[in-house]
């Protein structure tokens, strides 16, 4: 059996150092572990729920139920599903605006700096959220709204970066392949969130959340200090120019003179020629692009009957 084309030597794959591989492996898993930590938050559903009505335990403790009425958070287990439901939808609209906002900032600051500060932000709020406030018995609506909140904007950083950085290391050869497999990282993410969290979930919930947001933000100290944005941080050549290398290479080294007239003007350099900077498009331009709007539907449909399908068989 005959190896694909971008396997065999000369091909794209054949350039590829071991600082692709780092790039690659980095990327995958930052963006596995902020994975991971969603999965979490909905693996321990369960266990919140009754941690916010108190008088579950009643029996173990041996109090009048007055004095659990104190401190519960909800009178029902029916209360605390939504409340659960409610947190998940102020979390995906937060990721979704902070996704906008994380591309404007990765396109201005360095992109290593933004997702380390995404991953260990994120993890701090993941702590407090689900640690600190079981430790202190501290249970307030509003600051679980607002943490979580926070958590989407910080969590949105992520995807825009990593795939910033992919892009500036993998060119157009061979990139079907490749992001192929890095697309698996959110798949692998859930189910290192399940694993995880199961391992402790034995001990409270809050282990959970201590354990996935201690490896996520050690996975942002690691982020920090070995991930390469581009190749020219050490003196790579980058995609583009390893692009116009390639299409240059195939051109004839004798042309006609007709060949020459039609390939002079790309070489030609006139004095006094000033580089225009290219104007950014504005945001109803870009939704006007070919694939923009239908890609991302036909992605929150597939999304939606996921969570569907999943509801349905809890």
């Amino acid at each position: 059996m005959a190896w694909p084309n971008i396997f065999r030597r000369g091909t794209a794959f054949s350039r590829f150092s071991h600082h692709h591989v780092v790039v690659f492996l980095l990327t995958f898993f930052s963006y596995s572990l902020l994975h991971a930590s969603r999965k979490t938050f909905s693996n321990v559903k369960v266990s919140i729920s009754k941690q916010w009505i108190p008088t579950a335990f009643n029996k173990s403790a041996g109090l009048p139920v007055e004095i659990w009425s104190r401190n519960r958070l909800f009178p029902s287990a029916e209360e605390a599903t939504l409340f659960l439901g409610t947190l998940d939808t102020i979390f995906l609209f937060s990721y979704a605006v902070g996704l906008f906002i994380s591309g404007i900032v990765g396109d201005r600051l360095n992109l290593r700096w933004v997702l380390s500060f995404g991953m260990c932000s994120s993890a701090l709020v993941v702590f407090i959220f689900g640690t600190v406030t079981e430790w202190l018995h501290f249970y307030n609506k509003v600051l679980y709204c607002c943490l979580w909140i926070v958590n989407g904007l910080l969590q949105s950083t992520g995807w825009p970066c990593v795939v910033a950085v992919m892009g500036n290391w993998f060119g157009k050869a061979g990139r079907g392949v490749v992001f192929g497999l890095w697309s698996a990282c959110a798949s692998v993410g859930n189910i290192l969130g399940a694993c995880l969290a199961s391992s402790v979930l034995q001990y409270g919930y809050e282990y959970a959340f201590l354990v996935t947001a201690a490896v996520q933000f050690a996975g942002g100290i690691v982020i920090f200090f070995g991930l390469l944005v581009s190749p020219e941080e050490i003196g790579l050549p980058g995609i583009e120019a390893e692009e116009n290398f390639e299409e240059d290479s195939h051109r004839p080294l004798i042309n006609g003179a007709e060949n020459e007239d039609e390939y002079e003007p790309n070489y030609s350099i006139q004095e006094g020629s000033t580089v225009t900077q290219v104007k950014a498009i504005s945001f109803y331009q870009a939704c006007c692009l070919p694939g923009v709007i239908p890609r991302p539907a036909a992605h929150a449909f597939l999304e939606a009957s996921v969570d569907k399908e999943k509801r349905e068989t809890r």
